[in-house]
């Protein structure tokens, strides 16, 4: 116990100790001044009810800058399921460099308690750029389905487009596709440390169209920006923009050459090429003519605004965020635009330190769970779940019995995950706007409800020859119960390992909110992962919880319990290591072969796997979500393994990951 105590502390200072250095490095050693903070706006709701709601976000401000001594400014707008963390590395370089940064969460997203669908929607899309499509060639296409599905497929449609995108004859109509961004921009220009004669935007993913309707809201006014920054944005014709004269300055659009998005890639079918940069809307766009224009030149003029440049950045879609070169880039393009003065090389960059300190930290505090678990499981009352002997009962499985049900396993997910997530994501039949309201979430819950009749399926079924041929399968064998209790399941592992579980998470949620409480970071790398919850947000955790507990509840008795590999029941790291890589592969290898599948090819110059093989319509969010959803899995297989071996059945790592699970979901994502 004394052992265990020291542990504890020494995960707690690591835990807040990066926290320490990661805060000392987002204000530059002292040198940026940092808050947290909302503003509350009126806002337009879709019934065409006027109403006030918070929006939030954080302000980076550099040390010297007052009334008397202003400074340029920088609005930073994220993308789809982020926040204004995910653009805390273009905000610590740019406000180091001298400039006012204000990046905040959006509409439906992080602490905005004003929810996407206030954005506005129109009951149909375009399948190519703005302004080149017909419906004679049928580009220009009809929607219906829920109303998630049509807030989703009208990111394209901007509030200040011609009437044709931005209403429809049903009475709908685009409101804000600023998403809070002109507001934003509005109290930005009024600080009385801002120079307003010289600012700009910058946005990413569905961001940069928050970002196009911002710009385009004070253009020809006399804080209109000097510079809009797209990254990973689309193109439009020029006559798909309104006919009131709008004019933006200094435009740059930094583009992933391996974005999953085809709308990014013009909506070509291959990775990023010559081919884009030579297109007629990237000639439009630059003021060039077809096919003279060039990746990575500026072209036009800073001084009258006529500045247009197209990067290509060798990444993919999320990570642009955190490039360096489009870091380094941008930074150019705001010394041309706004003026920027630094003495900093553009390659002189900190960002990666304070995302790698603030992964240090999750993974400690993730430690610090299973700490805390050993420290209970010794006391009376949960010492009824420390039972590792029960995995010996089991039969561990071996080769080829072991590896069928494991190959098994992992088709069932490579065959499901792209269709019923992007089912769910859009179009399955659920109340969007009252009670399922996490639209990622929506896409998770349709491939857990369809993996969950499987699993049943694959259960019972065996469950009741095994029963008719006289070879009972008890609930041992499921890891559902210990052996006094075999014929049924054991209520009282189960009650004792979900509180374990909760009292597990509830620390890990304390060291959250005392890092978001303490140094403005939560628990994260890049993309966001855990997250304190406002009230609307606790409320739709239980939501979703109970079908996330079924699924991993499921999901574990059948890879650790029914499928139990060999090593299992071995001491040791080399036990530990000999079970927990098929494990990790069970839960996650059926999503790695659709990395392989997606990227493969892309990589390979012919373009994304999802949409070779079946359209753009299966590519997109759950595709690019992969890369960040596989790590997550990793981890969760260390954990229920760890405990698995720890406890003897599921009920403990099962119901952690689940929590764990739907904490990210729900306390992060998008709220329509």
């Amino acid at each position: 116990m004394k052992k265990r105590i020291i542990v504890l502390l020494c995960c707690l200072v690591v835990t807040f100790g990066s926290l320490f250095i990661a805060n000392d490095i987002q204000t530059d050693h002292g040198n940026i001044d940092v808050k947290m903070d909302s503003f509350e706006m009126e806002y337009v709701d879709p019934n065409g009810e006027t109403k006030k709601g918070n929006v939030t976000y954080k302000l980076y401000v550099p040390k010297g800058v007052d009334a008397n001594n202003k400074a340029p400014a920088l609005l930073l707008l994220h993308g789809y399921q982020n926040d204004h963390e995910t653009d805390a590395a273009f905000a610590i370089e740019m406000a180091r460099r001298g400039v006012v940064v204000l990046a905040i969460d959006e509409f439906g997203h992080g602490s905005t308690d004003i929810s996407m669908v206030n954005r506005g929607y129109v009951n149909h899309k375009v399948t190519v750029n703005y302004g080149l499509d017909s419906q004679e060639d049928g580009t220009f296409v009809e929607i219906g389905g829920q109303t998630r599905y049509k807030v989703l497929m009208n990111f394209s449609n901007l509030s200040f487009f011609l009437d044709k995108y931005s209403k429809d004859e049903d009475g709908n109509k685009l409101i804000d596709s600023s998403m809070g961004g002109i507001c934003a921009y509005k109290l930005l220009s009024e600080m009385d440390i801002v120079d307003n004669t010289r600012m700009a935007v910058s946005g990413h993913s569905m961001g940069t169209w928050a970002s196009w309707t911002t710009s385009a809201a004070y253009s020809n006014t006399p804080i209109m920006p000097k510079a809009t920054i797209l990254q990973a944005g689309e193109l439009f014709s020029k006559d798909a923009y309104d006919s009131n004269n709008i004019k933006f300055n200094n435009v740059l659009l930094l583009t992933a050459k391996y974005d999953e998005f085809n709308y990014f890639r013009d909506y070509s079918k291959k990775t990023v090429d010559d081919d884009v940069i030579s297109n007629d809307i990237t000639s439009e766009f630059l003021d060039v003519d077809k096919g003279t224009g060039k990746w990575n030149t500026t072209y036009g003029s800073f001084n009258d605004g006529s500045a247009r440049r197209r990067e290509l950045v060798v990444t993919n879609h999320r990570l642009l965020t955190h490039n360096s070169n489009a870091i380094s880039t941008s930074i150019d393009w705001l010394k041309g635009s706004i003026g920027l003065s630094t003495n900093l090389d553009n390659n002189d960059q900190i960002f990666m330190k304070k995302e790698v300190l603030t992964l240090l930290a999750t993974f400690s505090s993730i430690v610090t769970m299973l700490v805390v678990m050993n420290i209970l499981l010794d006391t009376k009352f949960f010492v009824y779940l420390k039972q590792p002997e029960l995995n010996i009962l089991r039969k561990s499985r071996v080769g080829f019995a072991y590896w069928k049900g494991a190959i098994i396993t992992i088709l069932i997910a490579f065959v499901t995950y792209p269709f019923m997530t992007q089912l769910g994501h859009g179009l399955l039949p659920l109340p969007d706007t009252s009670i399922f309201r996490m639209t990622i979430g929506n896409g998770f819950l349709s491939w857990y409800l369809i993996l969950i009749i499987i699993m049943l399926l694959t259960t019972i079924i065996p469950y009741l020859k095994n029963k008719k041929k006289g070879n009972s399968v008890s609930f041992v064998d499921l890891g559902l119960s210990t052996y006094e209790k075999k014929d049924k399941l054991d209520f009282t592992l189960l009650f004792k390992g979900l509180l374990l579980a909760f009292i597990m998470a509830s620390v890990m949620y304390v060291e959250c909110l005392l890092a978001e409480k303490l140094f403005m970071l939560d628990f994260r790398f890049i993309w966001p992962f855990f997250k304190s919850f406002s009230l609307t947000r606790l409320g739709q955790f239980f939501v979703y919880i109970i079908i996330f507990l079924v699924f991993f509840l499921l999901n574990n008795s059948k890879i650790f319990a029914q499928n139990q590999p060999e090593g299992t029941v071995e001491k040791g790291i080399k036990g530990f290591l000999k079970c927990w890589y098929k494990n990790a592969l069970c839960m996650i290898g059926g999503v790695l072969l659709l990395i392989v599948l997606e990227y493969t090819p892309f990589f390979m110059g012919f373009g994304p796997g999802a949409d070779l093989l079946f359209s753009s319509t299966f590519g997109g969010p759950f595709m690019s979500l992969m890369i960040v959803f596989v790590p997550q899995v990793l981890v969760f297989s260390l954990i229920c393994t760890y405990t698995y071996r720890k406890t003897g059945s599921v009920y403990v790592g099962a119901f952690l990951v689940a929590i764990l699970a739907c904490w990210i979901v729900t306390g992060g994502s998008a709220l329509l």
